[in-house]
């Protein structure tokens, strides 16, 4: 059977290990066993962090998310359907007017219609 030695410890911390240790361990003995590997073999510092949890990295993208969400329907709203809008009303069938085309003068084609003519029939007199 192996030996036992006593360690002091505060009554708080006594009572934190012990409830932590039945939670995960069958014994004490065991726990502490554990542990001490853990940092051992991991090569840390039980007083260094390690780094973000995944509660706050998961919060921290959910932040992001929603932020990028934001822009995208900001983008929608300022530049995609007013765009789109005018697209369609570019490609509506509609018929171009037909303007006359501005010619400078000495350009333009000079038309010769006479605008009065005299009678060509000579039985009707006036």
């Amino acid at each position: 059977m192996d030996s036992f030695i006593g360690i002091r410890f505060k009554k708080e911390t006594a009572k934190r290990f012990q409830t932590f240790s039945r939670t995960y361990f069958k014994s004490h003995t065991e726990a502490m066993s554990t542990m001490l590997d853990f940092f051992f073999y991991n090569e840390i510092s039980p007083k260094e962090k390690l780094g973000p949890t995944g509660r706050t990295i998961e919060a921290k993208l959910l932040k992001r998310i929603n932020a990028v969400i934001a822009i995208m329907r900001d983008v929608e709203k300022t530049q995609t359907k007013p765009t789109v809008a005018m697209i369609q009303s570019l490609f509506e069938n509609e018929e171009p007017s037909k303007k006359p085309l501005i010619v400078e003068k000495k350009y333009a084609e000079e038309k010769k219609e006479v605008r009065f003519r005299e009678k060509r029939d000579l039985k009707n007199e006036l």
